[in-house]
């Protein structure tokens, strides 16, 4: 009978590309150093060996706590339905996470499964410019406290994409997207756990689509808790742009997240560029966030297109 030990081992050597870290040849090694620390850590859990084992496993593969938990339980519940363990199969089915395998009749307004290149930009008018370069799917991140500004912003780039066929969402400033009917309003982690379920409740009874930012398993989950039109999987890679909670997640587990998320529509974004597209959209994801790779250029309107011709995407309203 396999010990969870074994069990942890075997997890983590079939599955040492979701490791964020180099994980060391000496399997002998790794069970001393790190998998049975995280046993240790987890020895008074009144759960069962699996999931023991796959926590401690997840642990050696640098998830931070509360994903491991998300794993485990996954594992554990999927150990259930098939009647067996298999350290080889990562989970990825829905039912095994709690979540529901469609959006449901309740859920925010669908968007298109793929919204082809999804470029973030700072204003009204790289809104504009970018929504004329061929850019299908914009979303205006705009930082301003004040409120008169915003409103500005926000009804001058809903006014930038029209005549275009952009799909424009706007971050975070969720009121002010409803008055200036943009198309969506996308939320990070943060500003979904202010929000009240009236708040959520006025969003989507203007009619508008909800994006929300996630960053690992938990936040995948809570995101999805609110059934919204896309889920953002990030940061993929470095950036530099703003300072993230978690490391980069990489094209390893983007690819898990990927298949988990397979009946929603998902963003993967984070230090995406010409450079590393093709590992990212071979992951499986639905469509592709840029920031720098458009801001940062030297010609925009000509990396908008390099980027486009290498996603061969219909946009479908």
């Amino acid at each position: 009978m396999s010990t969870p030990i074994n069990m942890a081992q075997a997890i983590v050597s079939a599955h040492a590309a979701l490791a964020l870290q180099a994980l060391p040849n000496n399997m002998s090694f790794m069970a001393s150093a790190h998998i049975s620390k995280g046993l240790a850590a987890i020895k008074n859990d009144a759960a069962t060996g699996v999931f023991q084992a796959v926590k401690a496993a997840c642990l050696a593969l640098d998830f931070i706590e509360t994903d491991t938990d998300c794993i485990a339980h996954a594992w554990h519940a999927q150990t259930l339905r098939t009647g067996q363990f298999d350290a080889q199969t990562w989970p990825t089915e829905p039912s095994d996470f709690g979540l529901r395998p469609g959006p449901g009749t309740d859920a925010f307004a669908p968007c298109p499964r793929q919204l082809g290149l999804y470029a973030v930009l700072p204003d009204a008018a790289w809104v504009g410019r970018m929504a004329r370069a061929g850019v299908p799917t914009v979303q205006l991140r705009f930082k301003s406290a004040g409120p008169e500004a915003v409103a500005r912003e926000v009804k001058a780039a809903v006014q930038a994409v029209q005549g275009t066929p952009a799909l424009l969402f706007i971050n975070d400033h969720w009121q002010a997207a409803i008055a200036a009917e943009a198309y969506g309003v996308h939320l990070g982690q943060e500003d979904l756990q202010t929000l009240q379920a009236t708040d959520l409740a006025a969003i989507r009874a203007a009619g508008l689509r909800l994006g929300v930012s996630s960053h690992g398993y938990a936040e995948m989950l809570r995101a999805a808790a609110v059934l919204p039109s896309y889920i953002a999987l990030g940061a993929v890679f470095a950036t530099t742009l703003k300072r993230m909670a978690t490391p980069p997640q990489g094209v390893a587990r983007l690819t898990v997240y990927a298949q988990l998320l397979r009946h929603l529509p998902t963003v993967a974004i984070g230090g995406i560029d010409l450079t590393n597209l093709d590992s990212v959209l071979a992951s499986g994801v639905g469509s592709v966030g840029v920031v720098r790779a458009l801001v940062a250029a030297d010609k925009p309107e000509d990396m908008a297109q390099t980027l486009i011709q290498k996603m061969p995407i219909a946009l479908v309203k």
